[in-house]
C-alpha cells in the first residue's frame, strides 16, 4: 500500500506504559527514539514556517497548520512526544516547540541551547525548507507544504511488546536479519539477557539503570562508547580480568563487557552508573547552573580536545577521598592536562595511539601516593612525554592555522577570555545554525585577489604574494571577530573599523584585548606579523605551562 514517493522509516519498538485504561495511551519508545524526535523536529520546523507566514495562508493550509500543531502538542500544552531528559533534550525540545509558535507551558531555555543537537536539527530543517523554496522558485509556504506532504506519505511500522525482556528478544531477532547494532546496543542487550537468566537483577531494573547511565552521559553516541572504553581502562586493576584485553578498544568492547557484566551483574551495573555520573561532569554533558572553578577547568580541557585524559580525570574524581586531593589539587591537575593537550595537539607528540596507555600508566604510578605528591607525579609524567618549550614555540611561530585550526582558535579565544571582566564578558563559543559566531580572521587576507590597498601596503603584487605564502597562517596574522565573512578581503582600515547595521563594531575595534594593538594601527605589514607572532607565542607558552 506504499504511495508513490513514500519513504519507509523502519520499525519502532514500543512498550505500553499506560496506567489508566480509560485515560490516554502512553507508549515508551524502546527503539526508535531518535527517529521519533527527528521527525517531530521536522514537523515543528514546518509548523514554524507556516506560522511565520500565517497572513498568507488560505483556508485549507490554515486547517493543515492547526492539525499539525495538534499532532505535536495536545490541548493544554501536553507534548505528544516527550524526549528523555538526558543532555537537556526535553528542555530544548520545549524551547523549539515554543519558538515554532506552539503553547507548551513553562519553557526553560538552558545555557548553550543553540550548540546542542535538538536546536541544530530544528534550524537545519528550517534552512532546508528555505533552500527548497529558493531552488524551486516557490514560496516558503509552498515549500513547507511540499515537505509536509512527503512526511505524511512516510511509512513507519510499530511493534508493541509487553516487557523489556521481549524487547531484547526482538532486538536479537532484528539483528539476525542484518540490521547492524552498535557496540553500546549489543552490550545493553547482553545486560538484559544476563539479567533475565541469572536472576541477580530484574530485567526492568537493569534497563532503568542502563538508561540512568545514558542520561548521565548525554545523547552523543561517541561519548557513550568512549565512556565504556575509558571506564575499563581507568579501573582495569579493580575489574575482573579479561584475557587479551590490556586496553579497551572498539573491537574488544563487547567481549570486555560480556565478562564485566557476567558474574556479578548488579554490582557491575551499579559501578557503571556511579562512574557515568563523574564522567558526565568531566565531559560537561550536564549543564551546571552555578559552575565551580573545577567545572570551568573541565570545560577548558574539553575545548582543548583533551578527551583522552578523561581516563585519568574520572579515576581521580572517584578516588578523591582516598588520595586526599582537594578541589584546588584537582583544578591544578586539569589545568596541567589542558596545557599538555594544547602542546600535544599542535606538535603531534606523543602520538594518538600512545595516549590511552599513557594515562593508564600514570594511574598505576600513583599507587601509594596521597595529597600533593599526586599532583607532582602527574605533572612530571606529562613533562616527561611532552614536547619542549622550544619545540612548542617553533610550532606556535609557524603556520599554526594550517597545523591545527581548532588549537589556533582555542588559543586565540583563551587569550581573549583571560582579559575579560564581568562587564566585558563575551561568549566566544556561542553558535548560530551550528557554526561559531566568533571565528578566526586572517588580518592579511588569505585570498588570491588582494585589493590594491593591500598590494600597495605590502610593496607590490610579488611582495604581497610572498608575504601571503610565508605569513598568512601564522599566529600573529590571526585574530577572532564576529561575523568574519563581512570582513573578507577588505582593506586593513575597513577591517579595523567595520560595524554592523546597529553600529556595533565587528572589526578590530570590537573590544577584545586580543585586538587592542590592531585597533590603533593604520597599516599591516610583514614586520607587524613577525612582532605579533613572537609576542603572542610567548603569551601562549606562559598561559599553558608545564613546569
Amino acid at each position: 500500500m506504499e504511495a508513490e514517493g513514500a519513504h519507509f522509516l523502519g520499525t519502532i519498538i514500543t512498550l505500553n506504559q499506560t496506567t489508566d485504561a480509560v485515560d490516554r495511551t502512553v507508549l515508551e519508545l524502546v527503539d526508535g527514539q531518535q527517529r521519533a524526535t527527528t521527525l517531530t523536529l521536522l514537523l515543528a520546523a514546518i509548523y514554524s514556517v507556516l506560522k511565520e507566514h500565517a497572513g498568507e495562508l488560505d483556508e485549507d493550509t490554515i486547517v493543515d497548520m492547526v492539525n499539525l500543531g495538534r499532532r505535536l502538542v495536545r490541548k493544554g500544552g501536553e507534548l505528544r512526544v516527550s524526549p528523555q531528559t538526558q543532555g537537556n533534550n526535553l528542555d530544548d525540545y520545549k524551547v523549539v516547540l515554543s519558538s515554532s509558535g506552539l503553547q507548551v507551558g513553562t519553557v526553560d531555555k538552558r545555557p548553550y541551547f543553540p550548540m546542542r543537537r535538538v536546536a541544530k536539527c530544528w534550524q537545519y530543517f528550517r534552512a532546508a525548507i528555505a533552500k527548497l523554496a529558493e531552488s524551486e522558485g516557490i514560496t516558503p509556504v509552498d515549500a513547507a507544504r511540499r515537505v509536509l506532504g512527503s512526511v505524511q506519505q512516510a511509512i513507519l511500522v510499530k511493534i508493541e511488546v509487553e516487557s523489556h525482556a521481549d524487547a531484547f528478544v526482538l532486538f536479537e531477532s532484528l539483528n539476525n536479519r542484518g540490521m547492524p547494532l552498535t557496540p553500546v546496543d549489543l552490550i545493553k542487550n547482553h545486560l538484559l539477557a544476563v539479567s533475565g537468566r541469572e536472576g541477580g537483577l530484574d530485567v526492568d531494573d537493569a534497563f532503568k539503570m542502563w538508561n540512568e547511565m545514558l542520561t548521565n552521559l548525554g545523547d552523543n553516541y561517541a561519548i557513550q562508547e568512549r565512556f565504556l572504553r575509558h571506564y575499563y581502562n581507568a579501573f582495569k586493576a579493580e575489574l575482573p580480568e579479561v584475557p587479551n584485553a590490556p586496553v579497551a578498544t572498539r573491537t574488544k568492547l563487547i567481549r570486555i563487557y560480556e565478562k564485566l557484566l557476567g558474574d556479578d551483574v548488579r554490582n557491575g551495573v551499579e559501578a557503571l552508573v556511579a562512574a557515568s555520573t563523574l564522567y558526565g561532569r568531566v565531559t560537561c554533558v550536564a549543564e551546571v547552573d552555578a559552575p565551580t572553578p573545577l567545572d570551568k577547568a573541565f570545560r577548558e580541557l574539553m575545548r582543548a580536545q583533551g578527551a583522552p585524559s578523561y581516563i585519568l580525570v574520572m579515576w581521580l574524581l572517584s578516588k578523591q577521598p582516598d588520595l586526599a586531593l582537594t578541589e584546588h589539587d584537582l583544578i591544578e591537575i586539569v589545568r596541567r592536562l589542558t596545557s599538555f593537550f594544547v602542546r600535544r595537539n599542535l606538535t603531534g607528540f606523543p602520538q594518538t595511539y600512545a595516549l590511552p596507555k599513557l594515562f593508564m600508566t600514570i594511574i598505576e604510578k600513583l599507587d601509594g601516593l596521597t595529597g600533593r605528591p599526586v599532583v607532582d607525579r602527574v605533572t612530571q609524567e606529562l613533562i616527561d612525554v611532552s614536547s619542549s618549550d622550544a619545540d612548542f614555540r617553533q610550532r606556535l611561530e609557524g603556520p599554526i592555522y594550517d597545523e591545527n585550526t581548532d588549537v589556533a582558535r582555542f588559543i586565540l579565544a583563551t587569550l581573549s577570555e583571560d582579559a575579560m571582566t564581568k562587564e566585558t564578558r563575551t561568549d566566544l563559543w556561542v553558535q548560530e545554525k551550528g557554526h561559531f559566531v566568533w571565528t578566526i580572521e586572517h588580518i592579511l587576507p588569505q585570498g588570491t585577489n588582494l585589493p590594491k590597498d593591500w598590494l600597495d601596503m605590502l610593496g607590490g603584487r610579488d611582495a604581497a604574494a610572498a608575504a601571503q605564502e610565508e605569513h598568512v597562517h601564522r599566529l600573529g596574522n590571526l585574530t577572532i571577530t564576529a561575523y568574519n565573512s563581512t570582513l573578507s578581503n577588505k582593506s586593513f582600515p575597513e577591517k579595523r573599523d567595520r560595524t554592523d547595521p546597529q553600529g556595533r563594531s565587528i572589526g578590530y575595534r570590537n573590544g577584545l584585548s586580543l585586538n587592542a594593538d590592531l585597533a590603533t594601527k593604520n597599516s599591516w605589514t610583514v614586520d607587524d606579523i613577525e612582532e605579533r607572532t613572537t609576542r603572542l607565542a610567548s603569551q601562549v607558552i606562559a598561559r599553558f605551562p608545564l613546569p
